[in-house]
């Protein structure tokens, strides 16, 4: 990565990161008076807003572990994700409408720009991370997958019997998406070619 690169990725998250604490206070008052003047008060009422933005970071991390391992992201995660954004928005737009529409609008600002500002630090965290696989030395193909010893290990026997584990099977081992799970795949199916012409040798 180049300096350049470095610059305009740290700059862009620190951006984000100031309009997300900015956003995060406003909104977190909006919904701390709203619950309070529902009957909640002292501790709870200062403590069910932090449940809301909780739950968005939960549901954003299981979403981006799961990016990582290039794994299928859990259903429930983004109907969590969704709640939570449905949660926030409303209680801030609840908070403004005594002010009509414009009060609505204006008090919802802060909510729509925490819940931005979070989804755009998790893209640059996703385009962050170090990519998992390496390039190949051997036969041209073009990536090698760090779990291939995993699988050559979990799936020995199989292997060995000149039997190539399904791709279910592989996602189910190993808890990784279709598309690796059949690369993964390919890889057993020649590694369980080469044991066979090994062994005729």
């Amino acid at each position: 990565m180049s300096a350049a690169d470095r610059v305009i990725r740290w700059s862009t998250a620190l951006a984000v990161l100031g309009v997300a604490a900015v956003a995060a206070v406003v909104s977190y008052q909006h919904a701390s008076d709203l619950v309070r003047a529902h009957g909640e008060s002292g501790w709870t009422g200062r403590l069910i807003p932090l449940t809301v933005d909780g739950l968005i970071y939960a549901s954003s991390m299981v979403m981006l572990d799961s990016a990582r391992r290039d794994a299928q992201v859990p259903a429930f995660a983004r109907w969590l994700l969704g709640l939570g954004i449905v949660a926030t928005l409303a209680a801030n737009v609840a908070h403004g409408l005594s002010h009509g529409i414009i009060g609505a609008a204006v008090a919802a600002w802060p909510a729509v720009a925490l819940v931005g500002s979070y989804e755009l630090l998790m893209m640059i965290i996703r385009g962050a991370q170090t990519s998992t696989v390496t390039p190949r030395l051997d036969d041209g193909e073009s990536m090698i997958d760090p779990l291939r010893e995993q699988a050559a290990v979990l799936f020995a026997a199989e292997l060995a019997a000149d039997r190539v584990p399904s791709i279910r099977a592989i996602r189910a081992a190993l808890h990784v998406g279709q598309p690796r799970a059949q690369r993964l795949r390919e890889y057993l199916a020649v590694a369980a070619d080469t044991h066979d012409g090994s062994m005729a040798a």
